[in-house]
This record gives C-alpha cells, structure tokens and sequence, in this order.
C-alpha cells in the first residue's frame, strides 16, 4: 500500500500516483515528438502500469527512489500532468526534481504553480537542502520555468545519459534552501 499525499494550492492537488492514473498518464506521457526531452516515454498501457506498480516508490523520502505526484486541475478534476522528486543523497539532503505536462495545460502557469508548491514541500516537510534539475539544453521553456523560479545554473554535462541510441547533454539547475528563502516572501504557503 502506497502512501498518500495531498498537497494544494490555488487551482491545483498534487497528489500521490495511482494505478487509476494510468489512462491519464498514457494519453500525455506517450506523444514522442512532444516529450521529446523527456526521460521515459511509454509505448504501451502496460509500460504505464509497470511505471506506477514498479519504478516509482509507494513511500516519499527513500534515497535512490522517485516518489511520483498527479497533478489535478481542481475545477474540472483533470489529470494534467505529474511531478517527480528523485530522493538522491541523504546526508547533502538533495532531490532532483522533474515535471510533465499535457500539451494542451502549457503556457497557463500550471508547471510553475506545481514546482513552486512542490519545492517549498521538499524544503520545509522533507527538510532537503538542494533542489536539482537536469534540462536538456535545446529544453527552452523548461530552462526558462527553472530560471523564473530561481534556480542557477550549476555546469553542464558533455553526453550524460544514452536516450533512444543518443547521447544528449544535461544543464543541471539548482537551489538551496537558503535562496528560496530569500526569494519567497511566504516559504510556508
């Protein structure tokens, strides 16, 4: 039995993945040519429900684990997208971060409206200290949402992963605690 945990903001519930999202999930999460800087890519339902059953954790805050929210838009409860936290170092207390959107929700401030609540979770609840990013370069508007909400950019890795016989680069972004702080008037809300 998985955790369950809801978290709100204005127009949005970011709440724990379940084997019922996987329709969802697949209607979004399946398009290529969108997705096209994305990590994993599902050809199938069933790719969608080894996902939800098998790579992502049931409990948030396990080192070496993805911990995997819905994102519902309140006012027609719809599944428009998800948002990932990769629990990466226990004793520097840091998480990578990672967000997909349905197409047709980009460009309505919904990402940045989920990054930023999901962030001040992971700072305040989880008690991290770094919030990391890894962005393809050619990603323009995902660098652009990092950057608006105040992540740096730290380095950029020459061939970092192999991705479909390909090997792209990664620009990681990140934040400490301290700087989001600083940046946000109202860490708690």
């Amino acid at each position: 039995m998985s955790e369950c945990i809801g978290i709100n903001t204005d127009r949005l519930l970011l709440r724990s993945i379940r084997p019922d999202d996987a329709a969802a999930l697949f209607r979004y999460r399946s398009d290529a040519v969108i997705n096209k800087y994305q990590g994993w890519i599902p050809k199938t339902i069933d790719d969608v429900y080894d996902f939800i059953e098998n790579r992502i954790s049931p409990t948030i805050d396990l080192i070496n684990t993805w911990y995997q929210f819905g994102i519902i838009l309140k006012e027609r409860f719809e599944f428009i997208g998800d948002v990932g936290i990769h629990f990466l170092d226990e004793q520097k207390k840091q998480v990578e971060i990672g967000c997909t959107l349905d197409f047709y929700y980009q460009g309505k401030g919904f990402a940045t409206e989920a990054l930023i609540r999901i962030i001040k979770y992971v700072f305040f609840d989880l008690d991290k200290h770094i919030v990391v990013a890894y962005i393809d370069p050619e990603n323009i508007k995902s660098i652009a949402l990092v950057e608006r909400i105040g992540f740096k950019k730290d380095k950029l890795f020459k061939e970092s992963n192999s991705k479909y016989r390909e090997w792209p680069d990664d620009l990681v972004y990140s934040i400490i605690k301290e700087d989001w702080i600083a940046r946000d008037c109202s860490p708690r809300h």
